[in-house]
């Protein structure tokens, strides 16, 4: 008898701590956030479209495009940026959905803790750590390495010799594969996957030196660091007008490559697929729709300024569509003109565009190409830069992180505690780690993010179908409601399964990490759990889902009615 009281506590117990981390955020308590907003709303629809469309566009136009269509699709690349543009949208919708209905900062970690509970939010805060606060990282490296591009350009154009010192260009550290080899000495590999002390060669004696850091790297995050600090209006103003130099440049490309088209480099549109590398044909277009897949990513960022848009609930929807359609648009265009220019087996993999225009001999404009692609990484590490420190504020707002985080400028409207943590380790992890070997778990943690926002409007559509929602994905509740989450959820999947072993390991390891965070702190310090703890009666009674049993079990100590407890209980988890 005693052995079956025990057995019986236990799972009570363990119904309990069930209970406790699938407990979702009441959307009550998001309606008094909102109600206590101490953000400052400056943002309109337009700043919002522009927000999206700098995290959306970076480099990667100028170079990815090239890429794919060489190694994968052809000419017929411009499916796939369809293809991986048909992808984003839905993703994009479900999005707006959410943004409409919880106009809350915080983007997909507000999102799950109001419809899938309290764990799962955060995990998926975790995860979108990789997305903004390493993928900023990363941009920066590249803004670094683009920096060097441009500087040879200049040096074409006028002359000049001068170049960067490369000790203060590279970080002091490299990541390399047992396959890979040192970037010093493609001849020899290391043998095993480590870390290295990295090389570069002395810009006078020729020899070997080891990097001391990357400072255009430190240098750039700091400097968007600084300017978030003041204010959020002053930062999207800025944004706005490097986004604007960036949709200038790749205007003039589009209207410029068309003197340059050539007819015939359009044939065949769709290359024969040989099976010697699995490129080409059909196939080659949906491998290269994962590949480009890629350069859509960022529209999400528009989420994470919700509570500084003055009218969020209008104006999110059409910041994420909206930039969504004119990067796919964009994409689009530039994809028919840079194989249009030159035949697919001829293009530049490292710097497409710009390699196009250099050979057919408008070398300014390649400058000015390069300039483009500056200004779009620039444009897409403010949108990462600007989300992490809204995400980090969010979850210090539940309890979850440290209060500190949680702080908001009284004048300038900024949670800049959490803007100048994140800039600060982001700027070191850019000067001194090789975060490209970060790179993939990016997309990866950016991907998980899309398939629970996904999986999000199904379950507040069954749970809470009279919810006001501004945007509905169009169609009927089957179809608007489950069929296009559905496919967002099973399309987002599929793309993740496209990634290397070890980048999969990379990002269980670093939710595993995240795991031992949230149980050491946030599981102890949680808002809501401590509400649950304030009440005896629910923490005595509540079992794994029986209330019936529960008031059985305990009737002399609440005069609640059944009824009641079965709302507490349904809003609890």
């Amino acid at each position: 008898m005693e052995t079956q009281y025990f057995v019986k506590r236990k799972l009570k117990d363990m119904a309990i701590i069930f209970h406790r981390l699938l407990s979702r955020k009441p959307l009550k308590d998001i309606g008094t956030e909102l109600d206590g907003n101490t953000y400052k709303r400056s943002l309109g629809m337009f700043d919002l479209v522009f927000v999206g469309v700098g995290g959306i566009i970076g480099a990667g136009i100028f170079v990815l495009t090239g890429k794919a269509a060489r190694v994968n699709a052809g000419p017929a690349v411009v499916i796939s940026y369809i293809i991986a543009g048909f992808v984003s949208t839905l993703a994009s919708l479900c999005y707006a959905e959410l943004a409409s209905s919880l106009p809350v900062s915080g983007s997909a970690y507000s999102f799950t803790y109001a419809t899938l509970g309290e764990i799962i939010a955060w995990i998926i805060g975790w995860d979108l750590m990789l997305e903004y606060l390493v993928g900023s990282a990363t941009v920066a490296v590249g803004w670094s390495a683009y920096l060097s591009i441009v500087q040879e350009v200049i040096n074409k154009l006028s002359g000049s010799r001068y170049v960067f010192d490369p000790r203060y260009t590279n970080a002091p550290l490299i990541w390399l594969e047992s396959t890979d080899v040192y970037p010093w000495n493609p001849n020899e590999t290391p043998g095993t996957s480590n870390f290295f002390v990295n090389k570069v060669h002395d810009l006078y004696t020729g020899e070997l030196v080891t990097p001391i850091i990357n400072v255009p790297a430190f240098v750039i995050v700091l400097a968007c660091t600084c300017l978030l600090m003041l204010g959020i209006k002053e930062s999207v103003t800025v944004n706005n007008v490097v986004v604007s130099i960036k949709l200038a440049v790749v205007i003039i490309v589009i209207f410029s490559g068309i003197a340059f088209v050539k007819p015939e480099n359009y044939s065949p549109f769709i290359p024969e697929n040989t099976g010697t590398r699995g490129h080409y044909g059909m196939s080659g277009i949906f491998v290269g729709a994962v590949s480009v897949f890629f350069a859509y990513i960022g529209f999400d960022s528009v989420t994470t300024v919700a509570q500084e848009s003055m009218h969020p609930q209008r104006d999110l929807p059409i910041g994420i569509i909206g930039s969504l359609t004119v990067c796919t648009i964009l994409y689009i265009a530039v994809s028919v003109i840079l194989t249009g220019m030159v035949k697919y087996t001829e293009i530049d993999e490292s710097a497409a565009v710009g390699a196009a225009f250099t050979n057919a001999g408008y070398l300014g404009l390649a400058f000015f190409i390069d300039i483009g692609a500056l200004a779009g990484l620039t444009s897409v590490l403010f949108s990462c830069m600007i989300g992490q420190p809204r995400i980090f504020q969010s979850m210090a707002a539940d309890g979850l992180l440290p209060a500190v985080f949680g702080k908001i400028h009284p004048t300038r409207g900024t949670p800049y505690v959490a803007t100048l943590t994140t800039g600060f380790v982001c700027a070191t992890l850019a000067a001194l780690l090789p975060v490209d070997l970060l790179g993939n778990m990016t997309s990866i943690g950016t991907l998980f993010a899309f398939f629970l926002v996904s999986i999000s409007v199904m379950v507040l559509r069954t749970t809470e179908p009279n919810l006001p929602r501004l945007f509905r994905i169009p169609g009927p509740n089957w179809f608007g409601g489950y069929l296009i989450p559905g496919l967002s959820a099973s399309c987002s999947l599929a793309l993740m399964a496209q990634s290397t072993v070890m980048s999969i390991l990379r990002i269980f390891i670093w939710m595993a990490i995240g795991l031992l965070v949230y149980t050491s702190y946030g599981y102890r310090h949680s808002h809501l759990g401590k509400r649950m703890k304030t009440d005896p009666y629910i923490l005595n009674c509540i079992t794994s889902a029986i209330v019936d049993e529960a008031l059985l079990e305990c009737p002399e100590k609440s005069s609640k009615s059944q009824v009641e407890v079965r709302d507490v209980h349904v809003e609890l988890i």
